[in-house]
């Protein structure tokens, strides 16, 4: 039979959840093939890329798609159970779960929302979604869906990053900072760290690898949001050393402290939150791996003309 859909994949998936104990995606995919009687021929089926079975990639959707609306959880890294969510919606015995029933979960909102311009838009229903692409060229469809998937990565990246310690982040910050240009060298970049025991890194950086200028960081791993007092902190920290300074974190900045950086110091304070310091970490290759690369071509005009 053809591979299923994933959103066809969302019931099944969760049913097979319902036992409470922790999974792995390998043990979906075996159990969810069975459920569909794939055959050999239809799981070996390949993406266009050649990278990835369809049927693996498709569980691996469906996985994403419920564990963002609550109705599975990740207890620990590669596994997953049932949430009490989860049990409630099995409890309705539904006649199926596609993206237009999760839509009722405002956590799957916010996942499902493409950002733009630092603004989140309201995600398109699945007809809307449809139609959309039928009304697109081809190099549109491309950039969508590729936008999508970075939303997913930049996602899952705050996930990992949120759920490691302090010291993983004290390191992540070295890394991306050394990515982007500062320091020179890791043991330049790692002098910027001083560990401390508010789950936060403070230090100096150089701008450049010849040291012409220095940069004041701050890092906080927190879950709430930076406020204007944290920043007015900051600022009074800097004094007379510095008039540059990085203020990173997991969480978000408020719009007090966003004000007070833009409108009330006479320091350049750059404020980097945690989906900004993920979209970092996915320009410069931290953390993350290509798995495949896609070349759009077009007819060289010029070669013919000749």
């Amino acid at each position: 039979m053809p591979v299923p859909d994933f959103q066809s994949l969302m019931l099944p998936l969760l049913k097979f959840s319902a036992d409470g104990l922790e999974h792995t995606p390998r043990e979906a995919v075996e159990a969810l093939a069975k459920t569909f009687n794939l055959t050999d021929s239809d799981r070996q089926e390949l993406l266009p890329s050649g990278t990835q079975r369809i049927f693996d990639n498709r569980v691996a959707w469906t996985k994403t798609h419920i564990l963002k609306a609550g109705l599975i959880e990740s207890p620990r890294r590669s596994y997953f159970k049932i949430s009490d969510k989860g049990r409630s919606v099995l409890a309705q015995n539904p006649a199926t779960i596609n993206i237009a029933f999760l839509r009722q979960y405002p956590e799957y909102i916010l996942f499902s929302k493409p950002i733009a311009n630092g603004i989140q838009q309201i995600a398109p229903s699945v007809d809307e979604l449809v139609q959309e692409l039928n009304q697109s060229d081809p190099n549109e469809t491309i950039e969508r869906a590729n936008q999508q998937l970075r939303q997913l990565l930049v996602q899952d990246l705050l996930i990992r990053v949120k759920a490691n310690t302090w010291q993983f982040f004290e390191d992540l910050v070295v890394k991306v900072l050394l990515s982007m240009g500062y320091g020179g060298s890791f043991a330049e970049a790692g002098r910027v760290t001083q560990r401390t025991n508010d789950e936060g890194i403070d230090g100096i950086i150089n701008e450049d690898i010849l040291g012409l200028d220095k940069i004041y960081i701050q890092a906080k791993k927190r879950a709430d949001n930076i406020d204007r007092p944290t920043l007015q902190s900051f600022a009074g920290a800097m004094g007379s050393r510095t008039s540059k300074g990085v203020f990173i974190t997991t969480s978000r900045f408020t719009q007090g402290a966003i004000d007070f950086v833009n409108y009330h110091t006479d320091k350049k304070i750059v404020l980097i939150d945690g989906e900004q310091l993920a979209n970092y970490m996915i320009d410069h290759n931290v953390g993350v791996r290509v798995i495949v690369k896609i070349e759009l071509k077009e007819v060289d005009n010029a070669f013919f003309d000749e």
